[in-house]
């Protein structure tokens, strides 16, 4: 079969909701051509009342907060960093520009979350003077929520500064509460691949007015007031363009239909893939409701006859993008050194998880395509 490189179906594409473009216009319009202006006090003030988190900086990436979010922790060189092993190595890398160490804990299987008993059994055996991390980042994977009441008990049981990467997560709650809601500081991103975009760019949302004061101060080269360019720190160019936040206002009017979307397709495939021996979907516990930014399945090999690298290349011998899980952290060259805790969940999770399509310009035709063909890989 011979397909046209426009007929391919991608992983999870942006998709415009239609007010952008007049957003951006404006933007033109009134000159405000800048790294700040109208657009970024407007999107971030829409992001506080999404989420519920009182103050929030527009940034350049999610990896730009999480970084600003470390040093407002005040997170120093051999500073203890603990955080899940299944995470993008955005979610990481910035603990290296401290110098600081990250530690890696195992996930649970269902949710890919970090595995909270195991945090807490860790806390409790690190309970020593210098014992104990200084931040444990949780991750909200493929928008999944962590439990943020039990989280925010660990956080003020044990003194560390939780930091919830809720990049994939924006708009999923738990219990009513939005992903993010509780930690001492929220990451969130709107890269090209996010359920919404502002092409590239990212927040960090804190109920500290303080902290995010400094956050913007740090983001804008961390310039004093003054007639002429004086510095008493340094800075960092982090700042979100007035254009892209534009492009943000616009894209979060239809973020709960967004979410709704990839929800019915999450769905679509249950419905045509869960009959599979061997095929597993991530459930959804009580009280959580995932934005399912990308629906994931798992395939034991041992079960379904089949793996899942055999699945992804079929799927891209057909112009269908698909994708490993992430690849664990303790398990990629650069953290081969890292202290870790655990790590077979994470392992046995990469080797089996695919990602499929999940983009919510997608049709349930799409999804048939992806599912048919699924199908006739296994041999079903």
């Amino acid at each position: 079969m011979v397909t046209r490189v426009q007929d391919r179906l991608f992983l999870s594409a942006p998709h415009m909701g239609g007010d952008e473009l007049p957003l951006v216009q404006d933007v033109f319009a009134t000159n405000w051509i800048a790294p700040t202006g109208p657009m970024v006090t407007r999107f971030e003030e829409n992001l506080a009342a999404l989420t519920g988190i009182n103050h929030v900086a527009a940034l350049s990436s999610g990896t730009a907060a999480l970084h600003l979010a470390l040093r407002l922790s005040g997170i120093k060189a051999g500073d203890e960093v603990w955080g899940s092993t299944m995470t993008f190595i955005g979610g990481v890398a910035p603990i290296m520009y401290a110098n600081a160490t990250p530690v890696f804990l195992d996930i649970e299987g269902e949710q890919f979350l970090l595995d909270l008993d195991l945090l807490e059994q860790e806390l409790e055996q690190a309970r020593t003077p210098g014992g104990l991390p200084k931040v444990v980042i949780t991750t909200d994977l493929y928008g999944h929520v962590i439990d943020a009441t039990r989280m925010r008990r660990l956080a003020d049981d044990y003194g560390f500064v939780w930091i919830s990467d809720a990049a994939e997560a924006v708009g999923a709650a738990r219990d009513g509460v939005h992903a993010g809601k509780g930690a001492d500081f929220a990451i969130l991103s709107f890269n090209g691949n996010k359920i919404i975009t502002t092409s590239g760019g990212g927040a960090l949302a804190s109920d500290r007015g303080d902290m995010i004061e400094q956050a913007r101060f740090l983001s804008t080269q961390a310039r004093d007031a003054a007639p002429h360019y004086e510095h008493t720190t340094y800075g960092y160019n982090y700042r979100l363009s007035n254009v892209c936040a534009a492009i943000g206002v616009g894209q979060l009017q239809v973020l709960e239909k967004r979410v709704e979307q990839r929800r019915r397709i999450n769905d679509w495939y249950r419905e045509a893939l869960g009959d599979l021996p061997g095929f597993s979907f991530s459930p959804e516990p009580r009280g959580m409701h995932a934005n399912r930014w990308l629906t994931t399945v798992r395939i034991a090999p041992a079960l379904a006859g089949t793996d899942r690298e055999r699945i992804r290349l079929g799927l891209e011998a057909e112009n269908i993008e698909s994708r490993p899980l992430w690849k664990p952290m303790h398990l990629q060259p650069v953290f081969a050194e890292a202290p870790r805790r655990g790590g077979a969940v994470a392992q046995e999770a990469f080797e089996q998880g695919l990602c499929l399509p999940s983009g919510s310009a997608m049709t349930h035709d799409d999804v048939m395509r992806v599912a048919d063909l699924v199908r006739q890989l296994a041999g079903h």
